[in-house]
């Protein structure tokens, strides 16, 4: 299937853009005298562009590859083909000096907190640890900015000395993003950042998403199999299904005027929590059915 592209707006270069990704793994099947070696293509030809203090959606089932792309923009599995660009510079490959300094512009916050945060580090300890992986100097000392990070993502600063455990998921996860924004990055890479959490915490690191973005600018890459936390968080969205691109535009073409049928049907799974929107899609529907 070819995907389906909308103009995106008009705006100065992409901080981070991708070019026709390719990931393939190899596989077999068979015993041992019969066995047949064959290959899966996870990700297959996607590109992608994230602009400047925008936030671009991945959507897609379980298996569409969506978080494989992740990782290999996040520079944490290497693509069998393709090319990785920041502001114009080609990064796909490149020095460990380099690859630093990629860490600095471009960090992850993972789905599940307790698997991505050391449990037998304190909180202090691994919201500095990028800091010290970049020799990084901080004004004031570290303690200072512990403290304002933590504070920054709606954490007790007293509570800095505590381990992992010793919080709730949500709370784990605003550990997470603290790490994240130490090094002042410009791209925030969230895999299924918010899946893991109750819906009510759902929504309030969502707000924290926003905030941040509005208050310093960050560009966010948000994969996610929810389209209706997507739709809260987006400006851009891209869907893909069996490691391709079905579609990609901007959030209102994406749910009000979606073109491939792998679109409506993610779309009329949504629960309908906003009449509105639902009513402007069928509308959209509609003109769209009256003019064929």
């Amino acid at each position: 299937m070819s995907a389906t592209t909308k103009t995106l707006p008009e705006s100065e270069p992409a901080l981070l853009e991708a070019r026709n990704l390719v990931m393939e793994f190899g596989t077999a099947s068979g015993g041992v005298l019969t066995q047949k070696k064959s290959v899966f293509r996870a990700v297959d030809d996607v590109s992608l562009s994230v602009r400047h203090g925008r936030t671009l959606a991945v959507v897609g089932e379980s298996g569409s590859g969506k978080s494989t792309t992740a990782r290999i923009i996040a520079k944490l599995l290497p693509a069998t083909s393709g090319s990785i660009f920041v502001e114009g510079e080609d990064v796909t490959d490149v020095s460990k000096d380099a690859l630093r300094r990629f860490r600095r512009q471009v960090q992850v916050v993972f789905q599940d907190p307790f698997s991505s945060l050391n449990p037998r580090h304190t909180v202090d300890r691994i919201i500095t640890a990028p800091l010290d992986y970049q020799g990084i100097t901080v004004p004031g000392g570290k303690r200072r900015l512990v403290k304002e990070l933590m504070e920054r993502v709606g954490l007790d600063p007293d509570h800095s000395g505590r381990y992992p455990s010793q919080f709730s998921g949500g709370q784990a996860q605003r550990i997470g993003i603290a790490r994240a924004l130490a090094v002042k990055p410009k791209l925030l890479i969230c895999d299924e950042a918010v899946s893991a959490l109750d819906v009510s915490v759902q929504a309030q690191v969502i707000n924290l998403f926003k905030s941040l973005q509005a208050e310093n600018g960050y560009s966010i890459v948000f994969i996610a199999h929810d389209l209706a936390v997507v739709r809260q968080i987006a400006h851009d969205v891209m869907v893909m299904n069996r490691g391709a691109v079905v579609e990609q535009g901007s959030r209102d073409d994406i749910f009000d005027r979606p073109q491939e049928q792998y679109t409506k049907t993610l779309l009329a799974a949504i629960p309908t929590i906003n009449p509105e929107w639902e009513a402007r899609r069928r509308m959209n529907e509609q003109r769209v059915g009256a003019a064929t």
